[in-house]
């Protein structure tokens, strides 16, 4: 998600204390929204809630999941089995990593530092937005050997996008993730009713009054081509490129020839152009499009370990989380991330298990319905 929200911080509006919220009660995802939203000004909430336009593709990436259905193998040895995998060829403790999502620290006064320190312990990569409350420095000196990725909006200023890439690599992320799909922000009634919220700082953190620094809320991103892909690419040499906003297996071909390293397909959590695809329903097309020459990933709507088994099944190498995450930041703060990912584990390993995959190697097309 990008940009700033709009209203009052929530620091200023809390009307409960996390740790006061029973996280063991907790038994799914979708639980700890109910649990966040009284402790977030109204902007707040609606900035992470909200999607574009009449919200269509909102609901519809969640509904196209449940839609699916599972086909299980019988009588396989599953005694052992295991989520974990890698991910740009790191470990991880499954599929799963945290999506890049602005401004943590509306939700929590521990923010990203909260987000990044759970997911170390939990063995999942977090992206730290561009729109982060915290610095790239920071979050990497909160989990030092976490895998971090630095999700990157263009800058309208190249040296500043430079900058970025330069810090992000001295500071030990492992990958760029470039958001491809925000030329405009779509139009997001939620958000036009509140007043600006601007986070405290950016990874940036340096001045933008000369205009240098993008600002998406109500303004035109910088222009972005496949032809600017080299020159960001060399601006963080060695880091593997990740484009994320996919949806056409033809765009997937040209990431693939432009030397991708990996592709998310997703529509941007819905809060872009509304009434397109699910992603998950545009997953097979950009799986068969790429051939195997890079990772392909998936979000929007991710809400359950069946969700995550399915991803595998339909040829995804992993999934990105979202709003989810934020929810239970704003719970729990990092116990209440850290519930979340310990949750999407167990389901994860017990859906593969009763799927008959005893890794997520096995998980297989034939083990999705047509």
């Amino acid at each position: 998600m990008s940009g700033g929200a709009r209203g009052r911080r929530p620091s200023d509006s809390r009307s409960v204390a996390t740790d006061r919220v029973d996280l063991d009660a907790v038994l799914a995802l979708d639980e700890f929204e109910p649990l966040a939203r009284p402790l977030l000004a109204p902007a707040v909430y609606d900035y992470v809630a909200g999607g574009s336009w009449d919200e269509e593709s909102l609901a519809a990436n969640v509904a196209a999941w449940r839609r699916r259905t599972l086909r299980p193998r019988v009588l396989v040895d599953v005694r052992a089995t295991t989520a974990a995998t890698t991910l740009l060829g790191r470990s991880a403790s499954m599929p799963v990593a945290i999506a890049p999502m602005a401004a943590h620290g509306d939700l929590h006064p521990d923010g990203e530092l909260a987000t990044v320190r759970a997911a170390a312990a939990a063995g999942t990569p977090m992206t730290l937005s561009t729109f982060s409350t915290r610095t790239l420095e920071e979050v990497a000196g909160a989990a030092p050997d976490a895998a971090r990725w630095f999700q990157l909006y263009l800058q309208s200023d190249p040296g500043r996008t430079r900058d970025l890439l330069e810090r992000a690599a001295a500071t030990g992320y492992g990958a760029v993730v470039l958001t491809v799909d925000t030329p405009v922000m779509g139009y997001r009634r939620r958000e036009r009713r509140h007043e600006p919220i601007v986070p405290d700082r950016s990874p940036l953190d340096l001045p933008d009054a000369d205009g240098g620094h993008l600002r998406v809320a109500g303004g035109r991103p910088p222009r972005l081509t496949w032809e600017d892909l080299e020159r960001i690419r060399g601006w963080a040499p060695g880091l593997p490129l990740v484009l994320k906003g996919i949806l056409r297996g033809d765009d997937a071909v040209l990431a693939a020839e432009h030397g991708a390293d990996a592709i998310v397909v997703s529509n941007h959590g819905a809060r872009q152009l509304d009434r397109v695809a699910a992603p998950v329903d545009a997953l097979e097309e950009v799986v068969d499009a790429v051939t195997g020459r890079c990772e392909v990933w998936v979000d929007g709507g991710v809400r359950r370990g069946l969700d995550v088994v399915t991803a595998l099944a339909l040829g995804a190498r992993g999934v990105l989380v979202g709003r989810p995450i934020l929810w239970a930041l704003a719970a729990g703060g990092e116990a209440g991330v850290a519930r979340a990912l310990a949750i999407l584990r167990e389901e994860t390993e017990l859906a593969l298990a009763l799927l008959g995959c005893p890794s997520v190697d096995a998980a297989a097309r034939h083990h999705v319905a047509p």
